[in-house]
């Protein structure tokens, strides 16, 4: 049976200075719900979530009027890794980042599997599963972690729908149960997962819901690409600035509408990115000017 809750429209929002002064600056881009890093990215000590700030961070989100709010885990992680400290330790914040999501009533935190660089594929995915055991053995939270389609450069893991797949069919049904997916339009696009218009973009889904599932679709990042199909660059642009253009957002809108599925956008930090969020609530909306 299809969903007809309307869906959130937001955006990546910088959490530097404070992570309560997130909300605000959704509001401020004209964002329904937002995503954000609760750590550095690039690297650093994170700051503690202390009882304060996870309850002013929470009235923010009222004051705000945000529905929802989603995790982005740091860069540097890699399940796939064959260095041990860039292994563990990224098993180790995958999990303080899902701790850290239930403590803000995140609704999600996704995260790339990573680059098999120094490891043949199959050894790459078998690390991958065993890093998803122990991050997820023992947690009971609510926020849910989300495997998010790569762009496919290079030996990156997870920029095939049957890779993705693989992954998680493997771990047992009581984990598999805490895992969804995050679909990147321009990480798809460059993978070859073409979405320019009506056609493409349901056989792009279609194919999605026969090997993941669309049930599993947790979150969409709407971005438009500056790359070409299949190129396996990754590349955002701004939504019909690109080549997927208009016609296959209006598709992807209309998707995700039907399955209840938030768009958070990750276009250029260049003042454009109000205008993108109102591109696409117009879609949502039916409104055509």
């Amino acid at each position: 049976m299809s969903k007809t809750k309307k869906i959130s429209i937001g955006a990546h929002v910088s959490a530097a200075g404070d992570l309560s002064l997130a909300p605000q600056r959704a509001q401020e881009l004209g964002a329904e719900c937002f995503q954000f890093f609760s750590r550095p990215p690039q690297g650093g000590r994170a700051k503690p979530i202390e009882a304060a700030l996870a309850a002013e961070f929470q009235a923010k989100l009222k004051e705000f009027k945000q529905t929802a709010c989603y995790i982005h885990a740091p860069y540097y992680i890699n399940l796939a890794s064959a260095n041990s400290r860039i292994y563990h330790g990224s098993i180790s914040v995958l999990r303080q980042e899902l701790e850290r999501g239930e403590l803000l009533t995140a609704r999600a935190m996704m995260f790339h599997p990573g680059s098999a660089r120094e490891l043949n594929r199959r050894e790459a995915i078998r690390k991958v599963i065993a890093g998803l055991k122990d991050i997820l053995n023992g947690y009971t939270g609510r926020t849910q972690l989300l495997l998010e389609i790569s762009a496919g450069a290079g030996q990156i893991i997870g920029d095939r729908f049957e890779e993705m797949a693989e992954i998680v069919v493997r771990l047992p049904m009581v984990l598999r149960r805490k895992i969804g997916f995050c679909f990147d339009t321009a990480h798809a696009f460059a993978s070859g997962y073409d979405l320019r218009d009506r056609r493409s973009v349901g056989r792009t889904f279609r194919q999605f819901d026969k090997i993941l599932g669309l049930k599993n679709l947790l979150l969409i990042h709407a971005n438009d690409s500056q790359a070409e199909l299949g190129s396996k660059k990754d590349r955002h642009q701004h939504i019909g600035q690109g080549k997927i253009g208009l016609a296959g957002f209006k598709e992807i809108v209309a998707l995700a509408q039907k399955h209840a599925i938030d768009l958070i956008i990750e276009t250029p930090k260049d003042g454009q990115e109000l205008e993108d969020i109102k591109i696409l609530k117009k879609m949502r909306d039916g409104k055509t000017s």
